[in-house]
């Protein structure tokens, strides 16, 4: 069953490209997660994260979560605690990418 959002402007962007979630579509969506990011803009991000179902999408956002800036590693953090993706998530903390607090955030 597909699910159908009722948004619009780029939160509808970010959910489009979510749900596509070609490795292309993180990209664009973990684009947006920069210093500047405004609250709303990482809320947006979050929630569209939360819809990626492809697998070279999951394994996208397993590269950004050793690979990516600081608050892109976090929310790929975040994104993979959801998922229960503990061993990963004890590797990067592991490796000292992310902070015990990131490591366990849900």
């Amino acid at each position: 069953m597909k699910t159908s959002y009722q948004f619009n402007g780029k939160l509808k962007d970010l959910i489009d490209h979510a749900i596509t979630g070609t490795e292309l579509d993180v990209d664009y969506i973990f684009n947006h997660l920069t210093i500047n990011s405004s609250l709303a803009t990482t809320r947006y991000v979050d929630f569209a994260l939360s819809l990626v179902k492809n697998p070279s999408g999951f394994k996208r956002i397993k590269d950004y979560l050793f690979h990516g800036t600081l608050i892109q590693r976090n929310y790929a953090s975040l994104y993979l605690n959801r998922l229960g993706d503990w061993q990963t998530v004890k590797e990067a903390y592991t490796k000292g990418l992310i902070d015990e607090i990131q490591a366990f955030a849900r």
